[in-house]
C-alpha cells in the first residue's frame, strides 16, 4: 500500500460544518464516547469550510487526509452551495463528504447526492444513538480505500 492512502480511521481529520453549538457539542461527545479521538476542526458554514480545506483560514487546518461531516442548513453559505464549491475545485474535488442533517426534504437529498456525497444522514435517525454514526465512520474506513 502507497504511503498516500488512508488505511484506517486513525489518521484522519475530520472536518464538521455545523452553525449549531448544541450539534457540535453532541457530535464531540459522541467521538469521546465511542473512543474516536482523531482531531476535529469545526467550521460554523461553507465559506469557513472552504477556507479551511484550501489552507487559507488563520487558526484552523485539517490534514490532506480527511472526512467532512456537513450540515445542508447554514447561514453565509450553505451545504449544497459548499458542495458546488468543493466538487468544481480541482484540489478539493475528490473530498469525503457525509451530509448530516434535519432536511429530509428530497430535493436536498438529490441535490446532495448529485455533488457525489458519500452519505445522507437525518440527524433525527442518528439521535441518542450517535453510536450509529460512529460506527458507520469506523467501517467506512476499514473497507473503503481511499487516495
Amino acid at each position: 500500500m502507497s504511503n498516500a492512502t488512508v488505511s484506517s480511521l486513525d489518521e484522519v481529520h475530520i472536518l464538521l460544518v455545523e452553525d449549531n453549538e448544541i450539534d457540535v457539542m453532541a457530535f464531540e461527545r459522541g467521538l469521546k464516547k465511542n473512543n474516536i479521538a482523531n482531531p476535529m476542526t469545526v467550521a460554523e458554514n461553507g465559506m469557513e469550510a472552504l477556507q479551511v480545506l484550501r489552507g487559507e483560514h488563520p487558526t484552523k487546518s485539517v490534514g490532506s487526509h480527511r472526512m467532512v461531516f456537513l450540515d445542508l442548513n447554514m447561514p453565509i453559505m450553505n451545504g449544497v452551495e459548499f458542495l458546488e464549491e468543493v466538487r468544481r475545485d480541482p484540489e478539493l474535488s475528490s473530498t469525503l463528504v457525509f451530509v448530516l442533517t434535519t432536511s429530509d426534504h428530497e430535493m436536498d437529498l438529490v441535490a446532495a447526492y448529485k455533488k457525489n456525497v458519500a452519505g445522507y444522514i437525518l440527524k433525527s435517525r442518528v439521535g441518542e444513538a450517535c453510536k450509529n454514526l460512529h460506527d458507520l465512520m469506523r467501517t467506512y474506513w476499514r473497507i473503503v480505500v481511499i487516495p
